[in-house]
């Protein structure tokens, strides 16, 4: 598994000379599960980037509040599932502490989840497995938030896991099947429940990895091919300015 230094910090391409080298940190819990699109607009916005992967991690090896954003993306296991997977514990506390510094975090899927729990919201399963291109629609408030570049636009979902909407953030989008699919705090905590960084290359191996999975669900691998060669191109583009104008708004 990575550790803090294994991915060592690489210079963006558009970093002048003077310029302050900005730090992510990202929380792996799948190397399949990958920062994907969202890694080319870190580095156009000066990010330098160190991945921890979480399973096995030293979290007391990590400053909650010393890299200038953390980036939370999802994973197969449930935030409830702790006694499979101990390390939750400990990264729930580092993202807890992060929120409560007032720092930074954009969480996806299973990074939204964690944000939500460490909250203090709970976490538990839905009423379906959401997975396909799904309509999310943005809020009022989501309508004047990065969130609003997906209004219209059919985004990647794979999930069954929900929660209830923490106190004291503001819920961004809603979709007919979960009504909590994004929220944030002012202009620098953001969680999505879909997952925007999905290339082709990785819903690909998603389909391979979880082939057994999808066909005892009744789901035809094929018809999320269709859907995929249909909607990624458009929600890459959303994702992207979404991302972006995010990015754009911490750095403020």
């Amino acid at each position: 598994m990575a550790s803090l230094d294994s991915a060592a910090p690489s210079t963006p391409d558009d970093a002048g000379v003077g310029d302050r080298l900005r730090m992510a940190l990202v929380l792996r819990h799948d190397e399949t599960i990958h920062l994907g699109n969202l890694e080319p607009v870190l580095r156009e916005h000066g990010y330098a980037l160190t991945v921890l992967d979480t399973p096995g991690a030293d979290f007391s090896a990590v400053d909650p509040a010393a890299a200038d954003l953390v980036v939370v993306l999802g994973g197969d296991m449930g935030v409830y599932e702790s006694a499979e997977h101990p390390y939750l514990v400990d990264e729930i506390a580092l993202i807890r502490a992060r929120l409560e510094a007032e720092r930074p975090v954009f969480g996806v899927c299973l990074g939204a989840q964690l944000m939500a729990e460490s909250l203090g919201s709970t976490v538990y399963k839905g009423p379906s497995n959401e997975i396909g291109y799904r309509s999310v629609e943005p809020t009022v408030e989501g309508a004047s938030s990065p969130v609003r570049h997906i209004a219209g636009v059919p985004v990647m979902q794979w999930h069954s896991d929900t929660f209830e909407l923490p106190e004291g953030v503001t819920r961004l989008a809603g979709s007919p099947e979960y009504r909590n699919e994004a929220f944030g705090i002012g202009n620098w905590a953001l969680a999505v429940q879909f997952h925007p960084e999905v290339t082709p290359e990785m819903h690909e191996r998603w389909l391979e990895d979880s082939a057994e999975a999808l066909a005892a669900e009744g789901v035809a691998a094929d018809t999320l091919r269709a859907e995929n060669e249909r909607y990624n191109a458009t929600m890459q583009q959303a994702s992207r300015r979404l991302f972006s104008e995010y990015l754009d708004g911490i750095a403020e």
